[in-house]
């Protein structure tokens, strides 16, 4: 029988002001997908687009109208939850957090709305090693973020820079070396773009001083300098707003000029599981490496994301430890303990209404 859709709007507050280079986000909005087979009544499969403010270029005024055309152009369909192919056609090229939360959600619903979207390893309760994210702010505020996550585990800490002087920043790096020498602690940057093309290599000089796991996207995606810093910066580049926006033949000739050490992909912005699942193709045939991380999805969405890392053999830490961000998340068995993260069978989900008002 037919799939049938609805939609739910949901606003996830921050329970700390979460800074970036690019400002600071005290809330953020996710679109739930709601997904039933008319065959099988009750059941339901969820999803999550969650489009991110200042890079998904999907989100503008007229996000919302159009999931609502390809969730309409769903309900006219008559497609059952074997026809993936399909649905993914409905969704506009360029379109990534609406083809995550679309694809997920029919995942979940093919296998029982019980919000298993693979049948691996994670679900059965393997862990998944991650790091630990440090937000930016005042000193003291990353300070104590940094002994908490290493207090709990964490081998990986991965922090935002760009957004604060560049001498604070430094001197957080050396803090970790000089108080935690002992724990062999990995330490990855993002810069989210925020470096100026003028000093960026001065500034990779000097970062690399604390020995740099890889750097994010040190400047912004597209300019010409990209390759040659690529080639000469000290640090490990890795590739994440790069990424957005590229399609097909575009990927490929993209990684083979530019050579980055890393990418870093992102569901919601990389062409949802489909598009992550070609990238990895894509790195591992130019013997790239890569990692894939959230991108503040709620409970919903990081579950999802969990689920997919899980069906490769990763071997380094992933960027999946944002569960505990929100205030008003959806209590669900996404656990994290001793830098890792894995489902606990002991803890049900939890707040997820059938009956939220959809459209």
């Amino acid at each position: 029988m037919a799939i049938q859709a609805t939609y739910h709007k949901k606003i996830f507050d921050f329970n700390f002001n979460a800074r970036t280079s690019r400002g600071v986000m005290k809330n953020k909005t996710s679109w739930l997908i709601r997904l039933e087979d008319t065959s099988s009544p009750g059941v339901f499969g969820f999803g999550e687009c969650g489009p991110l403010p200042g890079l998904s270029p999907e989100l503008n005024s007229e996000y919302e109208t159009t999931l609502l055309e390809v969730l309409s152009k769903l309900n006219r369909s008559s497609l059952t939850v074997n026809d993936k192919d399909a649905v993914r056609s409905l969704i506009p090229e360029g379109h990534s957090s609406i083809l995550f939360g679309l694809e997920t959600a029919l995942l979940d619903l093919r296998h029982g709305g019980e919000r298993v979207i693979f049948q691996n390893s994670f679900i059965q309760g393997k862990p998944i090693a991650i790091n630990g994210l440090v937000w930016m702010g005042d000193i003291d505020f990353m300070m104590d973020q940094i002994n908490k996550k290493v207090a709990l585990g964490f081998h990986c800490l991965k922090l935002k820079v760009g957004g604060l002087d560049f001498d604070r920043e430094c001197d957080v790096l050396s803090y970790i070396r000089r108080r935690y020498f002992r724990q062999d602690i990995t330490i990855r940057l993002d810069a989210n773009g925020a470096f100026k093309t003028d000093d960026v290599l001065y500034k990779l000089e000097e970062l690399a001083r604390f020995q740099i796991h890889s750097i994010e996207q040190p400047i912004k995606p597209g300019q010409p300098e990209m390759e040659e810093l690529c080639r000469k910066s000290p640090i490990p580049v890795a590739f994440d707003e790069e990424l957005i926006g590229l399609h097909s033949n575009e990927r490929l000739r993209m990684l083979q000029r530019l050579k980055p050490r890393f990418i870093v992909l992102k569901p919601t912005l990389h062409g949802g599981l489909t598009g992550c699942g070609e990238w990895i193709a894509l790195a591992e045939s130019q013997k790239i490496g890569w990692w894939i991380t959230s991108a503040l999805e709620s409970s919903i969405g990081l579950n999802a994301i969990c689920q997919f890392t899980a069906q490769y053999n990763v071997r380094i830490p992933q960027g999946l430890g944002t569960g505990e961000i929100y205030s008003n998340n959806f209590q669900s068995p996404l656990t994290v303990r001793e830098g890792n993260i894995f489902y606990d069978h002991d803890k049900s989900w939890q707040g997820i209404s059938v009956d939220a008002p959809g459209r």
